[in-house]
């Protein structure tokens, strides 16, 4: 690494001398079983220990020394500089001291969390070979029992030891010997073919994992994720998505893994062998028409009996646990091929779903799909949230998700039942029409509504804060009949339109399903959120704004500028009696934001 990379430090560094930093190991080696802090009440923790935090993926802090009266007095406490530019969307660890963080292409550092001084580095040697469908950032990691665990681009869960970053073990966790899409389906005629394309399928690892009763859960990406076209740039940012038919991909999964060798304990793959035609539903579950011809996807059923073996559904999300029933709550993505259903009829079960999850056999509980035989790419991505409902002076146990169609649903935890469904939280038109000749513009798309970005809920206020996307999306159909002996061509793709695109932070009142209030952004939100028990709310900006509202009433109290985007979750941990908010700012490539290689630290001024 170059003498550029490390820390800036703001204020003097509290630690001095290698003493300390051996403390900060002993303690680091020693404390790491946070099964049992994840599972304290959540008014103790003073960490930041998993990626929701605790296992019910809330994202509250119970921290108040930052508050609305002093929040303008925040400062930059020390700032890292990881020395990898690349798309950063990882949420920092911090337990008994240390911070561990996912850089891109799935490097880790240790950090001393009050000074910023590096303690370890772990560099990830990538197979080069590799397909790397989703670019290079890693949304996390996950410690306990004295190791740092990280899923990886390559699809392989390596354990480190969190006292000195050594590798203890590292498994592959899916081969990537599954056809990839390419740009030989793609009519003569269609300008796109001849563009470059950049990803695909390509099996890796985009969510952090988490960790419970001795096992290592996650999950793998990328399995039928259609044929990007295009590099992005800042003013046309995401090229085309093209949903090429043919048989491409593969099944997705999550599984579970043991924390001391890494072997292999169960494993819920997203498409049943069995049954993943469903009930041909013809409307969503609350009565939407899908638009969808049922009678011929039946008939077409005999055709693509093997439909399952490349059926898609990547698990994006990090689980919310349930430990009083040891029951998981994840999401899954879209169907393969993307935005083209000739060879997949039915409801391709489970994808675009919330799947609940045994913890200790991976059996599944039950499943709420959202949107059954998904041709627009509304995987379900941002992290399923636990709380207790309240609703009709009754407290129902609970599982919240913000999904890309612009609702936030709330399912019940035991059944799957949905209980509520709110307004939309971004404009909406033309939803579920299909892709047209002419081209079908449609909003949400795509990109969402709320994206991979976790959200945030405050149980008391029943309260969900999220940040979303508004991007209008064009849906084209290319359908060519056979001629002189070339084969019919028929395929979809999607790719922004030219029409204003923004973000929205929405505040939703879970009792009604309504809106207590909204701010708009300049550009589409995409890294999640931290909300506070004082009242504070912390979100980041493509152009490099890191804010602090009112999480009451939307408020601005504070803003300051990071030369990259800040398209991460932030965290709040303390120290010695000092509040701290961290978060990483290497921008989104995706997106056309300015990528970095920062972790912002920030506390208030002295």
């Amino acid at each position: 690494m170059n003498s550029q990379i490390g820390v800036k430090l703001i204020k003097p560094a509290a630690m001095k001398g290698m003493l300390l930093i051996g403390c900060l190991l002993i303690a680091a080696c020693s404390g790491l079983n946070h099964e049992q802090s994840l599972t304290q009440s959540a008014d103790t923790i003073k960490d930041w220990p998993s990626f929701g935090r605790d296992y019910t993926n809330q994202r509250l802090s119970p921290l108040t020394q930052i508050n609305q009266q002093n929040v303008q007095d925040l400062k930059l406490a020390w700032q890292f500089k990881s020395g990898v530019v690349a798309s950063f969307q990882a949420t920092p660890i911090v337990t008994n001291g240390v911070m561990y963080v996912a850089l891109p292409f799935n490097h880790v550092v240790a950090l001393d969390a009050k000074s910023g001084k590096q303690l370890w580095r772990y560099k990830h040697d990538r197979r080069t070979n590799w397909k790397m469908c989703c670019g290079p950032a890693s949304r996390g990691l996950a410690v306990s029992d004295g190791k740092v665990f990280i899923g990886t681009v390559d699809a392989r869960l390596v354990a480190l030891n969190a006292k000195n970053g050594e590798k203890v073990w590292d498994i592959d966790v899916a081969d990537d010997t599954a056809l990839t899409e390419n740009k030989s389906s793609l009519s003569k005629l269609d300008a796109k073919s001849k563009t470059e394309s950049y990803g695909g399928t390509g099996v890796g690892i985009s969510m952090a994992p988490v960790v419970y009763r001795g096992k290592v859960i996650v999950g793998i990406t990328g399995v039928g994720y259609g044929l990007h076209m295009d590099v992005p740039t800042k003013d046309a940012p995401l090229g085309a998505v093209v949903g090429v038919d043919g048989r491409y991909g593969r099944p997705g999964f999550l599984a579970a893994y043991d924390v001391n060798d890494g072997k292999r304990i169960w494993q819920f793959d997203t498409i049943p062998s069995q049954g993943w035609e469903g009930i041909f539903s013809e409307t969503t579950t609350d009565g939407i028409p899908l638009n969808r011809n049922v009678a011929a996807e039946k008939a077409n059923v005999i055709n693509n009996k093997d439909a399952w073996r490349y059926g898609g559904g990547s698990a994006w999300s990090t689980p919310a646990i349930d430990t009083k029933t040891n029951t998981l709550f994840f999401g899954t993505g879209n169907p393969s091929p993307q935005m083209n259903d000739i060879s997949r009829p039915g409801d391709n079960l489970y994808t675009v779903s919330l799947v609940a999850l045994d913890t200790e056999t991976g059996k599944l509980k039950w499943h709420f799909q959202q949107v059954p035989h998904d041709v627009w790419g509304y995987d379900v991505a941002s992290p399923p949230v636990l709380f207790d409902f309240k609703k009709e002076g009754k407290s129902i146990s609970a599982v919240g998700q913000a999904a890309k169609t612009g609702w936030y649903y709330v399912n019940d935890r035991v059944t799957g039942k949905l209980l509520l469904k709110s307004d939309a939280f971004v404009p909406q038109k033309n939803l579920f029409a299909k892709a047209t000749k002419e081209g079908t513009v449609l909003y949400p798309g795509i990109l969402g509504g709320s994206n991979w970005g976790p959200s945030v809920l405050d149980e008391a206020r029943q309260t969900s804060y999220v940040a979303a996307i508004h991007a209008p999306i064009k849906y084209t159909l290319v359908d060519e009949p056979a001629k002189d002996g070339v084969p019919a061509i028929r395929y979809a793709s999607s790719e922004p339109t030219k029409d204003p695109r923004w973000g929205v932070l929405s505040s939703i009142d879970l009792s009604t399903g309504k809106m207590n209030w909204q701010v708009k952004t300049e550009q589409p939100l995409t890294g999640g959120l931290l909300v506070t028990k004082a009242d504070l709310l912390f979100m980041g900006e493509g152009s490099g704004n890191f804010n602090a509202y009112n999480s009451n009433t939307g408020d601005l109290l504070w803003q300051t500028k990071v030369d990259a985007g800040v398209n991460a979750p932030p965290i709040s941990y303390e120290i010695d009696g000092v509040q701290y908010i961290a978060v990483a700012a290497g921008g989104n490539a995706i997106f056309g934001y300015t990528t970095g290689d920062n972790i912002q630290v920030y506390a208030l001024g002295k």
